[in-house]
């Protein structure tokens, strides 16, 4: 063992961990090592942002405590269309809360500083659009647009007004992706060349049959302002409205709701605007409980040459009734090693590897396929141009990144979007990079169901050709 190496292992302290295999070897070499990342602090503000939450499901109400660990961040009312929620709002957070099923009232308020937008897809974009007009900043959840053709409306919107606008993916937050990108632009996996991003579930809850309660009757939920702006409509029916990501008139599906994590973080981490082209294919394999939109898909997206990054291509997938169980990873593939994205993003694995100088012989090789006198010239030849050490592949040790056990990224991309109501500082994830994210995914969908190669241009964000 070397002298850096008892160093290293008698000064070991919280920011490095061993693995136990690296511990009980006895064994000279490296071996696989955990380096736990540790979050910024922050510094507890004294100017108070008042806060209003639009859609109290499951997101809203999430969404909503990860603001208020934010110091300095009070809640002020809450808007959904289902009276249970609203009733809900006030046993959490107090029977002062103010309450509506129009969101515009909320908008109306002076003491609103900022707004959360957790409604259903269908209402992100013109939600989003008349906040800022009416003077508040604005938390949209993922993606930030139903539809590609309101993309541009939306940025066009948030340069008119100037108003804070933070899109809610909070990969572009988390520390580990933050040093993952880190590592990527020093080279540690060499030159990038492809990405596989999955997401695996085996569940009711997982595949969106949420929980719906006894009293989601008419009574108790404004139908009528939920589907006013759907261009087909239908008779009230619970699941359209407890269960809308299954339905294209209001959710945007798997590529909608998950692709699109998967692409932020991409984008984020390479630097990437955009791919060029965009191909999808797809199945409702299990789920048959009346949605209109796959329980399996699969794109591929490829993306060129650009002043960003080498051309690459991706592979994304959803699987709602897969016999793996609940796993999702993102890998970044290089020319010498790979990023291993696991989970939700709060760890990744660097794993290297490099061809070793010599090219190889034998083996599985057409070398035993000549003459025994053939292979022992061409094995002399060999073993002169390449020293032993030539002939070996290099070992490198995998290194991996873990953020503690209590973090969680939300709160970073709160406290991230909370300073730039306060100072002006520019947001980590504006609109033009949400745009940039939820286009692609939302074309996933359109080459799905035109069965269609789709072309982006990711310069000017629009479909071309």
């Amino acid at each position: 063992m070397s002298t850096d190496r008892r160093k290293f292992l008698k000064h070991l302290g919280t920011s490095v961990l061993l693995t136990s295999a690296s511990l009980t070897s006895l064994a000279a070499k490296e071996e696989n090592e955990v380096r736990i990342l540790r979050e910024q602090k922050r510094v507890s503000p004294n100017d108070k942002i008042r806060i209003a939450t639009i859609g109290m499901g499951i997101m809203g109400f999430n969404d909503t405590k990860a603001a208020l660990s934010v110091p300095g961040v009070e809640l002020v009312g809450v808007c959904d269309l289902y009276k249970g929620r609203l009733d809900r709002s006030k046993e959490v957070y107090g029977k002062d809360l103010y309450t509506t099923n129009d969101y515009r009232n909320l908008l109306e308020r002076k003491d609103i500083d900022a707004v959360i937008i957790a409604t259903s897809d269908n209402w992100h974009s013109q939600i989003a659009i008349d906040a800022m007009h009416k003077g508040k900043a604005v938390y949209s959840e993922k993606p930030m647009v139903h539809l590609i053709s309101q993309g541009l409306a939306e940025i066009q919107a948030q340069k008119d007004t100037k108003m804070v606008f933070q899109v809610g993916s909070q990969r572009v937050s988390s520390i580990a992706y933050r040093k993952a990108k880190e590592m990527y632009e020093a080279g540690a996996i060499g030159k990038i060349n492809s990405i596989e991003a999955s997401f695996n579930r085996q569940s009711a809850l997982g595949a969106w049959q949420y929980t719906i309660p006894t009293d989601g009757n008419i009574q108790n939920v404004d139908w009528a302002r939920f589907q006013s702006n759907a261009k087909v409509k239908h008779d009230f029916d619970q699941n359209r409205f407890f269960r809308w990501r299954n339905y294209r008139e209001y959710g945007t599906g798997v590529a909608g709701d998950l692709f699109v994590h998967l692409l932020s973080g991409i984008h984020f981490i390479t630097g990437s605007k955009g791919p060029e082209r965009i191909y999808a294919i797809g199945d409702l394999t299990y789920w048959k409980d009346g949605r209109n939109v796959p329980d399996v898909m699969s794109a591929v997206i490829h993306y060129g040459d650009t002043k960003e990054h080498p051309a690459f291509q991706v592979t994304l997938r959803v699987n709602f009734i897969s016999g793996e169980g609940d796993h999702g990873t993102t890998k970044i593939v290089g020319s010498e090693g790979v990023i291993d994205l696991g989970g939700e993003g709060e760890s990744f694995t660097i794993r290297k590897n490099k061809m070793s100088v010599a090219p190889g012989i034998g083996g599985w090789d057409s070398l035993f396929t000549y003459t025994e006198a053939e292979q022992k010239a061409l094995m002399d030849d060999y073993n002169k141009r390449f020293s032993p050490t030539d002939q070996e592949t290099p070992h490198i040790p995998d290194i991996t990144y873990r953020a503690p056990d209590d973090y969680n990224a939300s709160n970073d991309h709160f406290a991230n979007f909370m300073e730039s109501v306060r100072t002006g500082k520019p947001v980590v994830e504006d609109a033009v990079f949400g745009f940039r994210a939820a286009a692609p995914c939302l074309a996933c969908n359109d080459s799905y169901f035109q069965n269609k190669v789709i072309h982006w241009d990711a310069e000017h964000m629009k479909i071309v050709g």
